[in-house]
């Protein structure tokens, strides 16, 4: 017979809800641990050129580590598994990450509706099996086509109104109130809504970890 699963203790390097949400809905309840990594400096430092998967890549990186860092100077002799994700919308050649001000909202609503853009999530994790085992990485990007709907003026202001686009890559939601203007998504759609699952899944199993040792891991 099977031996028991081994615990892995789930930390989400996000302050994101709706990353907390999935994660949960799927069974694990991850301690948060939200990152402090200066996101303009990370892209600064890239090369000229460096295309978009590589960036929300590098983003997902930094804020793995970073969080990383400092469960590790709190000490633990938990195995333990660090996520970190970055979101930022592919359109027209650019990548567009949260707009922050009702104007860039309502002005990259008017530019996407009735058209397609890529939502792209990078992802890093990072396994510490106890204190003196090394650490293992894994890390990818998840792509999903999204169609939003060809909403009129007003309907664009009314949802800028309610603040939501402001502080969302995108500035829209799937699992939201912008739910109601996606009228399609190509791919996984808990990668739009910012972690997602099959690619994790995948990570895991890069880094010695089953879907089963988190969900042990939730009860520690």
């Amino acid at each position: 017979m099977p031996g028991p699963v081994a615990p892995v203790r789930l930390i989400l390097g996000s302050a994101s809800p709706a990353r907390l949400r999935v994660l949960r809905a799927a069974g694990v309840s991850p301690r948060v641990v939200v990152s402090d990594v200066d996101e303009d400096a990370v892209v600064a430092a890239l090369p000229d050129g460096t295309d978009a998967p590589t960036t929300v890549q590098a983003l997902a990186r930094a804020k793995a580590e970073e969080v990383a860092r400092r469960v590790r100077q709190d000490g633990t002799d938990l195995d333990t598994v660090v996520v970190g994700c970055d979101s930022m919308l592919l359109f027209d050649g650019a990548l567009l990450g949260k707009p922050h001000t009702p104007d860039r909202a309502r002005e990259q609503w008017r530019r996407m509706r009735g058209r397609r853009a890529e939502l792209l999530t990078g992802h890093h994790l990072i396994r510490d099996a106890g204190p003196d085992a090394t650490s293992r990485t894994a890390g990818g990007v998840g792509r999903t086509t999204v169609s939003f709907a060809p909403v009129d003026d007003a309907t664009i202001d009314a949802y800028v109104a309610t603040g939501e686009p402001l502080h969302v890559a995108g500035a829209f939601t799937l699992d939201g109130l912008g739910g109601w203007f996606v009228d399609g998504v190509g791919g996984d759609p808990s990668s739009v809504i910012g972690i997602s699952l099959p690619l994790v899944r995948r990570l895991l199993a890069d880094v010695g970890v089953a879907v089963p040792d988190l969900w042990a891991g939730s009860a520690v």
